[in-house]
């Protein structure tokens, strides 16, 4: 919504029209995209894009496609989210609104507050004129401050998928590493490495899963790997959950499907993993409490 038009040989913000209409003959149909997304327009209106959309240029096509898409799924991750969002956050992605929109206020006021002289000029007018002027006035008003409601909010979407506000919180619910981590019933766990270090462990049972950091642990023999094993309370064969080779060993790695399992395992085993694990274990977890 950011983009310029010339005016005198100037440039300035490009607003909207009050009509879907109008910006379409202006080829803002992209800019549309997330007032079509939230179906902020009527059905008339969603016809109208439809058919222009339909006969775009290929490339026009897509990026209309792209945004619709990218609003949707943003407004879907963000309200299926399980966690409360942030304290603050509409307040924090509204505030990023009025450099959206700049041009609106003096048309806006100008058209809201006609002047003394004008006023005057007209005449002396009765209680039932001045109160048909007036909504005669606001009649016409609306519509353009409707658009001005719907690009408000077209503008908290495009702000979204831009990462602020929203985008960040959808973000942050997307990372299974942070999902445990902000999980409400997170405990830490620590085990002992063979050979040195510590294996951390933060483990959710409502996320049926944990987070596995290695701190100072040494990197695994040349020609070998550490294995991740779930070790199931029933007594039935371990899981393989995975490798951690030397680079790996820096990074969190997340295990999922925890609750059948009493312990998580970790050996030493060759380059490519082994079907079953090499014992003794290096490191040894208790996932139940």
């Amino acid at each position: 919504m950011n983009s310029m038009d010339t005016n005198d040989g100037g440039t300035r913000p490009r607003g909207f029209a009050a009509d879907i209409a109008t910006d379409l003959k202006a080829g803002r149909a992209v800019e549309l995209a997330e007032i079509y997304a939230l179906d902020a327009v009527s059905d008339d209106e969603r016809a109208a894009i439809d058919a222009y959309i339909s006969t775009a240029p290929q490339a026009e096509r897509d990026a209309f496609n792209e945004r619709v898409r990218q609003a949707r799924e943003t407004l879907a991750l963000a309200f299926t989210a399980e966690e409360e969002p942030p304290a603050g956050l509409l307040e924090r992605t509204l505030s990023q609104l009025p450099a959206q929109l700049p041009a609106q206020a003096p048309a806006q006021l100008a058209e809201a507050a006609p002047s003394q002289p004008a006023a005057e000029a007209a005449g002396p007018a009765s209680g039932d004129e001045l109160a048909a002027a007036r909504h005669k006035r606001e009649e016409r008003r609306r519509p353009s401050a409707t658009r001005r409601w719907l690009i408000g909010a077209a503008a908290a979407a495009a702000l979204a998928l831009g990462g602020v506000g929203i985008g960040s919180y959808v973000a942050s619910q997307n990372d299974p590493v942070k999902q445990v981590l902000q999980a409400q019933d997170v405990r830490e766990a620590t085990a002992s490495v063979t050979g040195g270090g510590t294996v951390m462990l933060s483990i959710s049972a409502s996320k049926d899963a944990v987070v596995v950091r290695m701190k100072d642990v040494p990197p695994p023999p040349a020609g070998k790997v550490y294995q991740m094993w779930l070790i199931p309370k029933n007594g039935s064969a371990p899981v393989s959950q995975g490798l951690m080779d030397a680079e790996a060993l820096t990074k969190p790695a997340v295990v999922s499907g925890i609750g059948p399992a009493s312990t998580l395992g970790i050996t030493v085993e060759p380059a490519g993993g082994s079907s079953s694990p090499t014992l003794p274990t290096v490191a040894a977890a208790r996932l139940d409490s």
